[in-house]
């Protein structure tokens, strides 16, 4: 059992479901963090679902955007779904005055699949490992990569939309993985974490 901690951020937003993938289905060990100092006894993060403006605000009140944006200079390990990959991104389309980490090289639209009417779950091609694999997306005011730099390895694709990626230790996906009983992509992070080269 490895002995890498796994944060959850926990300012706003269903964090509670990413605990429980982690720690029921997988074994991992998990702390919230909601400050600064909660931070620096994590090996990894993970940015959740929820609102990503107030989460970003929240954020900026207690400094916990620019801890985030120090560790991950230093290769922390870093993991958003839906409002997490908005947070990670540099830009959002059609926003450039929300706040973001600016983390992962990609533009973002927020709300990109429909406001929570339009929610729904599709089967979702996903390059897991080196062959393509199929998981289930609950897409909940989902947003997707509307253009990503060459250095971001795309992952996954729905309707020709981008909705997983990966550039060195971020990895983002538009959908909730931690909604459904399929543990892989939970998986795939922790092994992001295990190889991780973060100088501490």
């Amino acid at each position: 059992m490895s002995n890498k901690i796994i944060g959850i951020l926990a300012l706003q937003g269903d964090f509670e479901k990413h605990r429980a993938t982690l720690e029921n289905t997988l074994g991992a060990k998990t702390m919230t963090v909601r400050t600064p100092e909660e931070l620096e006894h994590a090996d990894a993060l993970i940015l959740p679902g929820g609102e990503s403006t107030t989460i970003a605000k929240l954020m900026n009140r207690i400094g916990l955007d620019t801890a985030i944006q120090a560790r991950a200079a230093k290769g922390m390990p870093l993991f958003g779904t839906c409002a997490g990959l908005i947070l990670l991104s540099k830009t959002i389309q059609d926003h450039p005055e929300q706040p973001t980490l600016k983390l992962l090289d990609v533009t973002v639209a927020r709300n990109a699949f429909g406001r929570q009417l339009n929610s729904f779950e599709a089967n979702i091609p996903f390059q897991l490992t080196e062959n393509e694999e199929t998981v289930r997306g609950v897409f909940i005011r989902a947003p997707f990569v509307v253009e990503a730099s060459p250095n971001v390895e795309i992952l996954s694709r729905y309707e020709e939309k981008i909705v997983g990626v990966r550039q060195n230790a971020i990895l983002g996906i538009a959908f909730h993985p931690e909604l459904t009983d399929d543990n892989r992509i939970h998986r795939l992070f922790l092994d992001m974490v295990e190889h991780s080269a973060e100088a501490r």
